[in-house]
């Protein structure tokens, strides 16, 4: 956890932890919130197939036929390049997943064997083991309350410990969002005099420095915000009004957490164009320091940037990769995740702007960051700059109680999506997937059968 280091760096607090606790699970069931569905089962089953076909005219549409013949529902049909076998005869092989619920079923028996006289090769493929991820938005209720802390859980430091009020209210705060259900509009709350005054005195110390250090699409996009969302110096925006608004311009959506997720359960969520934000703002106490993310790093940093298309798709193109991915892949992710998503800067008319949230809500840092003059941020120290590349971003270290010593800068925000999105397909996954909007699923290009798992409760200093 970060400390308050000195009065130079308040506000540098720990901006966004959730991605980097362990991503270790444990078999074990996943349950559902009060009131949300329990989505344990995948869609319509399906089953994988392997075909090797001779090299002649017509040879694929003969074999198709049959799985028209049986009723059987084909989703995907790849083929691989023509080979030849030890005979030098001519061979296809092509993959074909149709629906069935069991590789036993008659129809399956049937097709099998109409296939053995007209196939050299004809096999089913056992489905494949994956970690758990939701495969439809309201299994995002299933994960939503997996905290590693919870919003009402304060350590003996923080600001707000030995007030009773406030840890009553952030107890309260966690409930709503405990109870909240995926299909449901956001509850709103009536936040408190001390806490909009918390909210102001932020907004006082960021506005200029926005103005100045903050990239042309962030600017942009907060001037709207205010116009459509309620942000102002006096009134903290809701997250209903946050996400009406960032659905018609990306389709992402915000959704409360009691507190601190596990990185794979937190980019779960970015696969749905869904950000998992926390509803309690820090004591009224410091309102320029926060142990936390609070709403004024949700709100102020992260929000405005989700409304534009490049950042939006950048985001969920993390989310998907994360998917049934490996621990390991995952935590290349989520570090990928703070150097661009928290920290990421990005170049405009040769300076260097903040595109990262971290950065967005750290009067100190984003100071430290993007001025060309020293002091800035209270430091004379400069950080180091490097292009952006994910390959090096995902192995890349970093600290969690000072300025980042190193910062990723893209070409644009678009250049940060393309780079991201070649990462990611270059990543060792079990299959394929894609979001669909109108359904609010994930479709996978072959058949899965997903371990549940509960991850383990440990915080990043004890895993890093």
């Amino acid at each position: 956890m970060l400390r308050a280091l000195s009065s130079r760096t308040v506000q540098r607090a720990r901006p966004f932890l959730r991605p980097f606790s362990s991503t270790v699970s444990q078999p074990g069931y996943v349950g559902a919130a009060q009131g949300a569905p329990r989505m344990t089962t995948d869609p319509v089953p399906k089953i994988s197939m392997l075909l090797e076909l001779r090299d002649k005219p017509g040879a694929l549409h003969e074999v198709l036929r049959y799985f028209w013949k049986y009723d059987l529902n084909i989703t995907r049909l790849e083929s691989r390049p023509k080979t030849l076998n030890a005979l030098g005869e001519a061979r296809f092989d092509f993959f074909v997943d149709f629906e069935s619920p069991s590789k036993n079923s008659t129809q399956v028996s049937s097709l099998l064997a109409s296939l053995e006289s007209m196939t050299t090769k004809a096999m089913i493929l056992d489905e494949k083991d994956v970690n758990w991820f939701p495969r439809h938005l309201s299994e995002l209720d299933l994960i939503a309350n997996r905290t590693l802390d919870a919003g009402a859980d304060l350590e003996s430091d923080h600001p707000g410990f030995n007030d009773q009020v406030y840890r009553d209210r952030r107890g309260e705060l966690a409930t709503v969002a405990q109870e909240y259900v995926w299909n449901e509009s956001i509850p709103r709350i009536d936040y408190t005099k001390d806490e909009v005054a918390t909210w102001a005195a932020v907004w006082d110390r960021m506005e200029g420095l926005l103005e100045k250090h903050a990239c042309s699409e962030y600017k942009s996009s907060f001037e709207a915000m205010k116009k459509h969302c309620g942000y102002s110096r006096e009134n903290i925006p809701q997250q209903q009004d946050i996400t009406d608004y960032l659905r018609d311009k990306t389709g992402f959506r915000m959704r409360p957490v009691a507190g601190l997720l596990s990185s794979r359960d937190f980019l779960a969520g970015l696969a749905f164009r869904t950000f998992f934000s926390t509803q309690y703002i820090r004591h009224h106490s410091m309102p320029l320091y926060t142990p936390e993310p609070d709403i004024c790093h949700e709100l102020l940093g992260h929000a405005p940037m989700f409304a534009d298309q490049d950042f939006a798709d950048f985001s969920q193109e993390i989310g998907l990769a994360s998917l049934g991915a490996s621990d390991e892949d995952v935590q290349k992710l989520a570090w990928c995740y703070w150097h661009s998503v928290e920290f990421g800067l990005c170049k405009e008319d040769g300076e260097y702007k903040a595109y990262g949230a971290g950065l967005l809500s750290s009067f100190g840092e984003l100071e430290y960051a993007c001025a060309d003059y020293r002091p800035a941020g209270g430091t004379e120290e400069r950080p180091e700059l490097k292009p952006w590349d994910p390959a090096v971003a995902g192995v890349q270290e970093f600290p969690i109680t000072t300025y980042q010593p190193i910062y990723f800068v893209a070409e644009s925000l678009n250049d940060a999506k393309s780079k991201m999105r070649s990462f990611c397909e270059g990543l060792k996954k079990p299959f394929l997937s894609r979001h669909n909007p109108n359904t609010d699923s994930i479709w996978v290009d072959r058949p899965v059968r997903r371990a549940v798992g509960v991850p383990e409760k440990k915080d990043f200093a004890a895993s890093a």
